[in-house]
């Protein structure tokens, strides 16, 4: 079963490796991006193992197929980038990894809020440069604040638990409350009450027709003047631009990013010799009161463990005839 990895960095070849594959299965790392103009790489392959800036639109999915592709194995939980019915219409099978370890990613958004509050990115600068002093670095006490949480999956619920150890308040947002999260006392509003009653927000629901910018200039209006804002859930559920006046009134106070909506040609890459052509990043960049890291929170050993093992295994039961995991268009 020949399989080729794109967007494969050195973390992913370890983690594969360093699973137990089974047998039948012929890994090839590939570093570039799927698009287009790569898919005739995958020539030959018979899976095509994907990540979540890699193009799997119409026209790459029928040129993958036109080169003997019949399995798409994500390893991700998101498949928001895949178009599902081209890959139905083709006969592509799309397998995904639902989780891998909620506590990296919410563990992540947790290091943002810290770092922001404490402001520990510019106290860092600051005695690396020989300046002790501490104005300007006044941060506040969780204990006790309102923490609201958008979306209560596996994820969003590993975040409230970790925030009631902080003794914080808890909100939250969800069409579907989780039963685990209500036994923390977090108390289920609408999206704009969460909103107005929240310090802090964090973003922890999938990105679909109904999320995508689900923060945009009218819900940033009905927070609270200075909150703090976390993503580390998909670029689109923010309007990235909205950020900026918001950043720029003091309507919002904090900002922490892992996810951008046009970051596909920008992140998992080094480009600190080359200018930055995104303004609106750029713009975000100037910011003091920012912090943005590059899709860095699933990067935890255990995660990348998790994510192999579940992806050999979804290619090895596919292969087997009784598929799991799989994405139905």
């Amino acid at each position: 079963m020949r399989t080729i990895v794109f967007s494969s960095q050195t973390y992913d070849r370890d983690s594969f490796l360093g699973a137990a594959c089974p047998s039948g299965i012929e890994l090839h790392f590939q570093p570039a991006r799927l698009s287009l103009d790569t898919a005739a790489l995958a020539d030959g392959h018979e899976v095509v193992c994907a990540f979540i800036n890699d193009d799997l639109s119409a026209p790459v999915l029928e040129r993958l197929t036109v080169g003997g592709t019949r399995l798409i194995a994500l390893r991700s939980a998101g498949f928001n980038h895949v178009d599902l019915i081209a890959a139905k219409r083709l006969g592509l099978s799309v397998v995904r990894v639902p989780a891998y370890s909620p506590h990296a990613v919410a563990e992540h958004a947790v290091a943002l809020i810290l770092a922001l509050n404490r402001r520990l990115h510019r106290a860092y600068n600051r005695t690396r440069e020989g300046d002790f002093s501490l104005h300007g670095l006044t941060g506040f006490d969780l204990v006790g604040k309102t923490v609201g949480i958008v979306g209560t999956g596996q994820i969003g619920a590993t975040f409230a638990k970790i925030m009631h150890g902080f003794g914080c308040q808890l909100l939250a947002y969800d069409p579907y409350p989780n039963p685990e999260v209500v036994a923390l006392g977090a108390r289920y509003l609408s999206l704009p009450e969460l909103l107005a009653q929240s310090r802090i927000i964090s973003l922890h629901c999938p990105l679909n027709e109904h999320s995508k910018h689900l923060i945009n200039r009218d819900s940033l209006a009905h927070m609270q003047t200075g909150a703090m804002l976390i993503n580390t859930g998909r670029g689109g559920l923010v309007d990235t631009p909205a950020l900026i006046d918001a950043l720029k009134d003091g309507q919002l106070g904090y900002l922490g990013l892992d996810v951008y909506e046009e970051e596909a040609q920008i992140f998992f890459e080094d480009r600190s010799d080359l200018p930055l052509q995104d303004d609106v990043l750029a713009r975000l960049l100037t910011f003091p009161n920012v912090i943005i890291t590059a899709h860095q929170a699933f990067l935890t050993h255990e995660a990348l463990g998790a994510i192999a093992a579940t992806t050999l295994h979804n290619i090895a039961t596919w292969a087997a005839g009784a598929p799991q995991n799989q994405v139905e268009g």
